[in-house]
């Protein structure tokens, strides 16, 4: 067993962090910290394990003649912009149903891309990117890889953005797997997550020769954490230093934790040595 600390901040980071309307992103990703996600396209980034997973997705499917990158990365500057050209061009009700509010993009975050077709004319909005052909291939794909269609149709309620078929989202593996078959979107993902408490009741998921372990772990509140002695969880507080969680993991097995950016961290361990 190894014991880690979990900072505070830590739950602001990570391939699961939750970017809505009610939740904006916390972080300011470097552009040094991306990669291109096609060489051809260097201006198109990505957090790095996400722009890898997508150009080997894309390739596998031979996908770069039909898939058109359109979005990915965007500073916060970038995504201000966006929102005032869309205000000027189509209106609030179209923005507010397209573009997100600056600060709460999914794109700041460097795991979001948005795809289309390739054609003469791309939308940059709402780019076309079918069921059919070689963008439905993508799709069926595309959770194999980490990648979840991020704002499904039917889901608008619950994820406040339009059905928008061209945008996915890296969360990894087994995520994607489990949301899919699951029928989640993120946000459900995350309250799914909570019947699964760290130590004592693990979510399992296995597939093809992969066995994983996924639990969720609650960031205690700090005023209140303190109140009792530092202690909840098996957590502690620093004195006056950011608040953090002591725990102890299984080392013998690979295992990561991502943040939830809301109130805790998702830690995931791989039983198997197999996949991503």
């Amino acid at each position: 067993m190894k014991r880690i600390i979990l900072p505070k901040s830590g739950i602001y980071s990570g391939s699961l962090i939750l970017v809505n309307r009610a939740y904006g992103y916390k972080e300011q990703r470097e552009e040094a910290a991306l990669l291109p996600v096609w060489e051809q396209e260097p201006e198109i980034l990505m957090q790095r394990r996400a722009a890898a997973l997508l150009y080997h997705l894309i390739g596998k499917i031979n996908g770069w003649q039909g898939i058109a990158l359109v979005s990915g990365w965007r500073s916060g500057k970038e995504q201000e912009e966006i929102w005032e050209s869309s205000l000027k061009e189509n209106g609030r009700e179209f923005t507010e149903t397209y573009v997100a509010y600056p600060g709460h993009s999914e794109h700041q975050t460097g795991l979001a891309i948005d795809l289309g077709q390739k054609q003469e004319a791309i939308d940059f909005i709402r780019p076309a990117f079918p069921d059919t052909g070689i963008c439905g291939v993508f799709r069926q794909k595309a959770a194999e890889y980490g990648f979840i269609e991020r704002y499904p149709r039917g889901r608008e309620e619950v994820t406040g953005i339009g059905h928008e078929p061209w945008h996915f989202r890296y969360v990894g593996i087994p995520h994607a797997r489990i949301m899919e078959r699951e029928k989640l979107t993120l946000e459900e993902y995350i309250e799914f997550l909570r019947a699964f408490p760290y130590g004592r009741k693990p979510c399992h998921f296995s597939e093809g020769g992969q066995e994983f372990q996924i639990s969720f772990l609650e960031m205690p509140d700090s005023e209140k954490a303190a109140k009792e002695g530092g202690r909840k969880n098996g957590g502690r507080e620093n004195g006056g230093e950011e608040s953090s969680m002591e725990i102890e993991v299984d080392d013998s097995h690979p295992y990561w934790i991502s943040g939830n950016n809301r109130d805790g961290f998702v830690i995931t361990q791989e039983r198997s040595r197999h996949g991503y």
